[in-house]
């Protein structure tokens, strides 16, 4: 059983000021909750502990994609294979950050991937600020939690100037590059992503600037907005959208990456890891490895499974089917044009009212910190955000 512990919620006005705009859900209902997971320090080791791994291990399967030439087997548009290829290869394309999606870590349950969101991940404002928040305003421990994400990225922030661990070197290396930050215009929640985002990298010693992506000019020479140019760009627009719906500005981009007139985060290549199909190939390098669950392009014979999209959001198109392979659920979505790959179920773990929660592990450079999304069978969009406190 999943322990809680009961809190005075934050109220709407203190939410809007520190930016947290998207409080409420469409039913009226508070999008946080007003309870914390409990966790004992030894979970909160292993789900550090189970995202640098699992990161190691997403490295070795898009190394393994690239050199078998397995893009389209894994649902890569083929208009950003080459961009892919050209992020791999340059240091210069850092990875700022992701987040993993994972089954059990409390209760006593092993922790197993369901995926990662290597590309566009959301739920860092709720993880890194409102949950830490939680804790302050209600008089508890604030070192009492796996959270480190703000500190985390700040650093990140300047591994892109450093190339390296250590980030001392800082300000020595750092030649006043520009920092644009987009996000599309009319989506609070992505907004606030990406301005959060924005404010970190001003806290780290970057010049930024914020525009809406129906702002920003491209051409071959560059990122531009309001006639200045950019060196760095962060769009928190998943790749497979550019390449789908703009491709005359993945084209662009390409050109843009291979000339060194802009470096885009995240990269081009963490679309390998954000694919769904990239879960298969997991289990076919680490067969059986404790933090997987059984994945692959076919149903799986003899066990309730899990249908996905390869590309999807908030459990669109995901199917969960029987042993005998009758489907239980679906929800609506707009992915079911996207190929499918299978995934063996896991249990969620449970609280008293027999709501599930999915535990989000945020990587940057290093594990950094852990959320909790509570829900039905299918984690959706109206799934609450619970944060956590950590109990000896």
């Amino acid at each position: 059983m999943v322990n809680l512990l009961k809190v005075q919620p934050l109220e709407k006005n203190y939410l809007e000021h520190l930016g947290f705009t998207w409080h409420t859900d469409s039913d009226q209902t508070s999008y946080v909750a007003d309870e914390l997971v409990t966790i004992t320090p030894a979970e909160a080791e292993a789900f550090y502990e189970a995202g640098n791994e699992l990161y190691d291990m997403f490295v070795a399967a898009g190394e393994y994609v690239i050199e078998n030439n397995l893009f389209h087997e894994i649902g890569i548009p083929f208009n950003l294979v080459d961009t892919i290829v050209q992020s791999w290869e340059n240091d210069v394309h850092w990875h700022l950050y992701g987040r993993f999606d994972l089954a059990g870590g409390i209760d006593g349950k092993p922790i197993k991937l369901l995926e990662f969101n290597a590309d566009t991940p959301t739920a860092l404002f709720e993880s890194a600020v409102i949950q830490w928040a939680i804790l302050e305003k209600n008089g508890l421990d604030e070192e009492k939690q796996f959270n480190v994400i703000y500190e985390k990225l700040l650093e990140n922030f300047k591994r892109i100037v450093t190339l390296q661990e250590s980030v001392e070197e800082f300000e020595e290396l750092y030649e006043g590059w520009k920092f644009l930050f987009t996000s599309i215009r009319g989506n609070a929640e992505e907004e606030n992503t990406v301005r959060l985002l924005q404010y970190i990298a001003t806290e780290a010693g970057f010049e930024t600037d914020f525009a809406y992506i129906d702002e920003v000019e491209f051409d071959e020479t560059g990122i531009y907005f309001n006639g200045e140019k950019y060196e760095l760009w962060f769009k928190l627009i998943p790749w497979e959208d550019i390449a789908l719906e703009e491709p005359e500005l993945a084209m662009l981009l390409q050109s843009i990456i291979q000339n060194q007139e802009a470096i885009i985060f995240n990269p081009a290549y963490t679309l390998l890891f954000q694919s769904k199909g990239i879960l298969p190939i997991l289990w076919q390098l680490f067969p059986n490895h404790p933090l997987l669950l059984e994945s692959s392009f076919e149903p799986i014979a003899g066990k309730k499974y899990v249908k996905k999209p390869v590309f999807g959001r908030e459990g669109g198109n995901v199917a969960i089917y029987s042993q005998t392979g009758e489907k239980i659920l679906e929800l609506p979505g707009e992915y079911d044009s996207f190929k499918p790959i299978y995934q063996e179920y896991v249990e969620l773990p449970k609280d008293a009212q027999g709501n599930k929660y999915q535990a989000g592990v945020f990587f940057a450079y290093e594990a950094c910190g852990v959320g909790f999304r509570r829900g039905g069978e299918i984690i959706d969009n109206m799934s609450k955000f619970v944060g956590h406190i950590i109990k000896d």
